[in-house]
């Protein structure tokens, strides 16, 4: 059996509908999506609509956690951007997103951790940002990955959450992170500053196929119309993303965006 993995599409339409083809043009049946579908200054309800239509497996991320959580007044302009704009029944579908599940008896996913959605799995976080052109970010020891995997005991483990398109072993589990659908680059200040970058404006997923007592992973980089994203995110103000939806790389931050609008100042 194969399986399409996509996760962090973050409301970005026109990326989805291009993975979406080439899915059915690998003529793949099966697909799971692991959270961070809306939150963004795209197409947050447009996109909840088309996954509603498609009615894959899916969990939540902490996206949805903290658009069903958090007041609008302590919401970031990520997630108040969807929020404002999800229905009812948009929100409804949300609540109804699972944090973790389970394909089969073999295969787990969980958007961060199998713990929290707000650690990264397969990447550490570390404070030396800009030193000697760190970025911040490196991927985990493999001491880190069995600690954040705890007794999981799963074969494959699919994860999302850090945007980076990643696979390794962890004794005894395949574990896998599919990179972004919608969003290639973007900064964070928590725990510590890091950029994260795919270094091209292509939408990344995966698939995972089973191949007699194991599992073979091809990474996919799509093409699609990023330019289109890239304005709709300029049109709602937010040119940090437009530089990373353009090029795959940090540009203008979230900062830098505050600072322009004179927020804050």
């Amino acid at each position: 059996m194969r399986w399409a993995i996509l996760s962090d599409i973050h409301g970005n339409l026109p990326a989805l509908e291009a993975v979406v083809r080439a899915i059915e043009s690998e003529g793949i049946e099966h697909v799971v999506q692991l959270g961070d579908a809306l939150s963004g200054p795209l197409w947050p309800a447009e996109t909840a609509d088309r996954l509603m239509s498609l009615d894959w497996p899916a969990i939540a991320g902490n996206h949805e956690r903290q658009v069903l959580t958090l007041p609008l007044d302590r919401m970031g302009a990520t997630d108040r951007h969807a929020a404002e704009r999800l229905d009812d029944q948009q929100l409804a579908w949300m609540r109804a997103l699972p944090a973790t599940r389970w394909l089969g008896e073999d295969v787990f996913c969980c958007h961060g951790t199998p713990t929290s959605d707000l650690v990264y799995l397969m990447e550490t976080v570390t404070p030396d940002f800009g030193l000697h052109g760190s970025s911040g970010i490196r991927a985990a020891s493999a001491n880190e990955l069995a600690e954040r995997l705890g007794e999981t005991g799963a074969a494959v483990v699919l994860c999302g959450h850090s945007h980076v398109p990643r696979v390794t072993h962890a004794g005894a589990s395949l574990v896998l992170n599919p990179g972004s659908v919608g969003l290639p680059a973007y900064d964070d200040e928590h725990p510590h500053r890091h950029h994260v970058e795919a270094g091209s404006p292509l939408s990344r997923w995966a698939v995972l196929d089973r191949v007699g007592g194991g599992f073979a992973v091809a990474l996919r980089a799509t093409p699609y119309d990023h330019e289109k994203a890239a304005r709709q995110a300029e049109a709602n103000g937010r040119g940090d993303w437009a530089d990373a939806l353009r090029t795959g790389r940090v540009g203008r931050t979230e900062t830098d965006v505050k600072r322009e609008r004179g927020v804050g100042q």
